[in-house]
């Protein structure tokens, strides 16, 4: 069956523009994968987001998944999806930037969320760059480091960095990605994308590799946020309360705007977006109140610097002992407890935050959303160190599904997002609502998401 498109580049499409074509043959899994492999191809001398790619694999699915019958079709059928390499599949290796895991030979294993996709019909494409484990700042330093999918000069951000580079590159619609801290605001709010992580826990993270089982949580990039719709629905994603279908109605919304305890960190691009989008959402008939956090959210990043120290003493243990000269030194540092970590002091950690989740959830249940920062400032020069975390690190560590918008931009035209928070498993009603400011952002917020 040969594709009949509309004249635009395969590559172009976002998944949500996609998958229509791909389920009625219009666009074959055959066409679209060859499109994005030109796409690949052409860009990734620049970028370098992929450390695992065979394109003869790919062919070979996409040509079995072109020779299903339409009614055994999965809802994601033929949707190509990257995979960040912390993350296993059973046909790819999973490296984790890591010396010590270094190997052509897969793991025969699938992590519960490939096996999720692959049950769907999706189309598991490769594996993208990833800080080691997931974990340290540096950039990738195994190998050739990801650049920014806007300026090559500047860094993609971490841990996430390929998946959020190659989804802004349009070299793939969706990306997997984790975050700890900011793996996934970072890159995507650095590369100009959208980035969605869900409420800690409502998808398994069975399979992916482990730094800390109270932060660490399966993530998305893609492209809009109907992307992350259809996500949720093949990961099953349910609020308690029925999300209306109809589009979430901008006047009259109650819309916060949270600056946090880490505000005066705030770079210049990030001061005028936050000011920008409140002038915006005002026009647009939006009530506009500022959130003041109480005190003790003040500590909230240093009990989420805790957390990671405490559980990556015990995460990384094995591989210390495995080879400790073969991990980089922050890593070897968590196993050695430099740090001088007491467990009194991570109990203090757990305790307070565990206090503090359901005071969030009864304060942000007051508004339709919440804006917030995702970064510091435009992405960093420099491609050895991946930007600083902490915008995103509180809302980690309270659990609550988070969403980076695009839509404006800094000094040097850098693209600068901002971050919508929910209460805990409101992740489809935070779908709605971010829907409807999302595009309206992008057609007044000054940035444009367009790539050559």
């Amino acid at each position: 069956m040969t594709s009949q498109l509309p004249s635009i580049e395969p590559w172009r499409l976002t998944a949500a523009e996609a998958l229509p074509l791909l389920r009625t043959g219009q666009l074959t899994v055959t066409d679209y994968v060859k499109s994005l492999l030109e796409r690949i191809q052409a860009r990734d001398a620049a970028v370098k987001a992929w450390v695992w790619l065979e394109a003869s694999l790919i062919l070979q699915r996409a040509k079995e998944l072109d020779g299903l019958p339409a009614e055994q079709r999965g809802p994601l059928h033929g949707l190509p999806i990257a995979v960040k390499d912390v993350i296993l599949t059973k046909d790819m290796p999973t490296q984790y930037n890591s010396q010590l895991y270094k190997s052509e030979t897969p793991v025969a294993i699938d992590a519960n969320c490939i096996i999720t996709l692959r049950a769907s019909g999706a189309l598991i494409f490769g594996k993208t760059t990833t800080t080691e484990f997931a974990c340290s700042k540096q950039g990738d330093w195994h190998q050739n480091l990801t650049s920014n999918a806007r300026d090559p000069k500047r860094t993609p951000g971490g841990s996430s960095s390929g998946s959020g580079a190659a989804v802004a590159d349009c070299q793939i619609p969706v990306g997997l990605g984790t975050q700890t801290g900011g793996s996934i605001m970072r890159p995507a709010s650095f590369n100009g994308c959208y980035g969605f992580k869900p409420t800690h826990g409502a998808i398994s993270r069975e399979g992916l590799a482990q730094w800390s089982p109270l932060l660490d949580t399966l993530g998305f990039f893609g492209r809009s946020i109907n992307d992350f719709e259809i996500l949720a629905d093949a990961f099953r994603l349910k609020d308690d309360e029925a999300v209306a279908s109809e589009p979430f109605k901008l006047k009259s919304a109650r819309i916060g705007f949270c600056k946090t305890h880490n505000w005066p960190k705030a770079g210049q691009a990030t001061i005028n977006a936050m000011e920008k989008a409140q002038n915006i959402l005002r026009a647009h008939g939006a009530e506009i109140e500022e959130v003041e956090l109480p005190e003790d959210f003040a500590h909230v990043l240093d009990w989420h610097a805790a957390v990671l120290v405490g559980e990556g003493h015990a995460s990384f243990l094995g591989q210390y002992l495995l080879d400790k000269d073969k991990l980089h030194e922050s890593i070897v540092g968590y196993v050695d407890n430099t740090r001088e970590l007491t467990h009194r002091q991570l109990l203090d950690a757990y305790d307070n935050v565990a206090r503090l989740r359901p005071i969030f959830d009864d304060l942000a249940r007051d508004y339709d959303l919440i804006l917030t920062p995702s970064v510091l400032d435009e992405a960093p020069l420099g491609l050895g160190n991946t930007g600083d975390m902490s915008m995103a690190s509180m809302w980690t560590i309270l659990h609550v599904p988070v969403i980076n918008m695009t839509g404006f931009k800094g000094a040097h035209g850098m693209p600068i997002g901002l971050t919508a928070v929910g209460p805990r498993y409101t992740d489809r009603r935070l779908l709605r609502v971010v829907k409807s400011v999302s595009e309206v952002f992008e057609r007044e917020g000054g940035w444009s998401s367009a790539v050559q």
